[in-house]
């Protein structure tokens, strides 16, 4: 389980990886593991459509079991089938990076999406942030 705490710690190193590595505005989304939102945060500048991007990244992630990365090849590979899950949870997932697992002792207890970047930018920022907090990231 993450807690309130832990999911604000996440959001927090998140955001100082985004401005260590130069990173456009991030916006930060924590879910638990059934998909409902923790804690959310829009950073200064972020357009305001950021928020629907990053609980889609992290809920595409905690509803499929697989990070962004991995949804992405599956996209690639098998569009139809991504198609209609998209379709099945209500147009409610983004198949790219930046959608990571938070894992504890090998099984999924959350995910985290963060948008602002470039996808592979969002993803390390992501895990920089659920490594801080004490968890294993799956980007």
């Amino acid at each position: 389980m993450i807690s309130l705490d832990q999911a604000r710690k996440i959001i927090a190193v998140t955001r100082e990886k985004g401005r260590a590595m130069a990173l456009k505005p991030l916006s930060v989304c924590v879910l638990d593991a059934g998909g409902h939102v923790l804690a959310f945060e829009r950073e200064d500048g972020a357009s305001p459509g950021r928020y629907e991007i990053a609980h889609a990244k992290a809920y595409g992630a905690v509803m499929l079991g697989m990070p962004g990365s991995a949804q992405l090849v599956r996209a690639e590979a098998q569009a139809f089938f991504m198609a209609a899950v998209n379709g099945a949870f209500g147009g409610k997932v983004v198949p790219v990076p930046g959608g990571v697992l938070v894992m504890q002792d090998g099984a999924v207890i959350g995910a985290v999406g963060v948008t602002g970047d470039t996808s592979d930018n969002d993803a390390a920022a992501g895990v920089a942030g659920i490594e801080a907090a004490g968890f294993t990231a799956l980007a």
